[in-house]
């Protein structure tokens, strides 16, 4: 691989984590300010209202693969190292993280940041960018530990087709999805379920893109602490449409994620890692190593 082509994956998509996250920490600070402390300025309004958000929702950590329904104001950036079949790997560079925001109650608004993928082949090598995505969150009903620890929430996820040829749908995606978890114990010990159901739906070429319908599972504990939270996830796909119309794709994945630990005043990092093996009998990929970094503020 040559150098060049290295310092662009992994410091491009890097560099612009970075950057959001470098948007976001100045104003994190704000809630220290004597004004806000005092319950006045644009500062305390914004950010006080995130509180208030988080506070009537339960406190889980937010899966590796499974979107959580909870809102969350942070910064993610994650990394994906698969095996294919064939002597073929795919690296991804971002996997489409980024920024994620509370702008109203009950509302999180999710900016992806474009993945960079590498596909080495035998017969050669493919990289460059994939499709922005976009996610918008409104959550329905909510209960914090004390008072139920449950939550519905409704998803609508859009793609936009501006990657590269190797790794663009060409069309635009929606993904119309619903969400919920149910959770036992307390903030401090206790275990949860969270889980997501999804169909895709392109805006053209059904035939090639098809349609797929996505149900993601993810099962939590926290007894030791609540900064340690291992996790499995079941991942089905089932295929309508396109070229693997009617078979159906199950993935295993197992993890742990660390955190939150607090860096300055509002920021916080957590850091996790899993493994994911496709069990079914058909299969797009055969394992893969997951990496996710994320700074809560």
């Amino acid at each position: 691989m040559k150098r060049g082509h290295l310092r662009q994956e992994v410091w491009a998509p890097l560099g612009a984590a970075v950057l959001l996250l470098a948007a976001v920490a100045v104003p994190a600070t704000a809630q220290t300010d004597p004004a806000a402390d005092s319950g006045s300025g644009a500062g305390c309004d914004y950010f006080c209202r995130v509180d208030k958000t988080q506070a009537e929702q339960p406190h889980w950590m937010t899966p590796l693969v499974t979107v959580t329904p909870r809102l969350e104001e942070e910064v993610r950036y994650d990394q994906l190292w698969q095996t294919r079949a064939g002597d073929t790997t795919l690296t991804n560079y971002g996997v489409g993280k980024g920024l994620e925001l509370i702008p109203f109650e009950r509302v999180e608004v999710i900016v992806g940041v474009p993945a960079y993928e590498v596909l080495d082949t035998p017969k050669g090598t493919k990289r460059d960018w994939a499709d922005e995505t976009f996610l918008l969150k409104y959550r329905a009903v909510a209960a914090d530990e004390a008072h139920g620890n449950y939550i519905v929430t409704g998803f609508l996820g859009l793609s936009v087709p501006t990657g590269g040829p190797a790794f663009t749908a060409n069309h635009s995606i929606f993904t119309p999805t619903l969400a919920a978890g149910k959770g036992w114990g307390t903030r401090e010990q206790g275990a949860d379920v969270q889980s997501t159901v999804s169909i895709a739906i392109p805006s053209g070429d059904e035939a090639v893109l098809g349609t797929p319908i996505v149900w993601n599972t993810a099962f939590q504990v926290h007894a030791l602490s609540d900064k340690f939270w291992p996790e499995v996830e079941l991942n089905y796909t089932h295929f309508r449409d396109g070229p693997n119309d009617g078979k159906n794709l199950l993935v295993f994945t197992t993890g742990v994620v660390l955190g939150r630990f607090q860096l300055y005043q509002r920021l916080r990092l957590a850091v996790g890692a899993g493994y994911e093996q496709a069990i079914s009998s058909f299969k797009t990929f055969e394992h893969a190593w997951l990496l996710t970094v994320r700074t809560p503020f």
